[in-house]
């Protein structure tokens, strides 16, 4: 089996070119104390090498699914705003106060979305930083529970929403 990295030129040479980058780019070693955030170090796109000395390997594939977690509810949360706005009924047409809340509605879940998204991709990148550094870490904090609480409620509050609408039809 290659290794996955060869000496050339005085630096380390990724031998694994994937297809998305196709071009061969020096990978940047996490167990270097750098004073910027590991993700700004140059070559930008080169891979993230960290020493797999503990539970490394796993911790970083937990964060990673963590990652995809909230990718997923961002998703859900998109696709819901656009429902919501389209305003899509099987049975019969909408009603004029259905109609009138269909575009806050949306435009609330679609904010909601990108928070959900900006969350996860801010706690995604904070724990890499702090694995580079070998730091312990807690992924929770005031703004996880806040943004989490916010899009429960939400989701918890149109629910009631949209079934007192629909027992007024009844």
């Amino acid at each position: 089996m290659p290794a996955p990295c060869d000496e050339e030129e005085g630096g380390l040479v990724n031998t694994y070119a994937p297809f998305h980058i196709p071009v061969q780019l020096r990978p940047v070693i996490a167990d270097r104390h750098y004073e910027s955030s590991i993700f700004c170090i140059p070559p930008l796109l080169g891979p993230l090498l960290f020493d797999n000395t503990d539970s490394d390997a796993r911790d970083h594939c937990a964060n990673e699914r963590t990652f995809l977690s909230y990718l997923r509810l961002s998703i859900y949360m998109a696709v819901v705003s656009i429902a919501i706005v389209v305003s899509f009924h099987l049975k019969s047409q909408p009603t004029a106060f259905e109609l009138r809340m269909a575009k806050p509605l949306g435009i609330v879940f679609w904010f909601l979305s990108l928070c959900c998204l900006a969350l996860g991709f801010g706690n995604y990148i904070k724990t890499v930083e702090k694995y580079s550094r070998r730091m312990a870490i807690v992924q929770t904090g005031w703004k996880t529970q806040s943004v989490l609480t916010l899009v429960a409620f939400s989701i918890v509050a149109v629910c009631v929403l949209f079934l007192a609408t629909n027992s007024k039809r009844s």
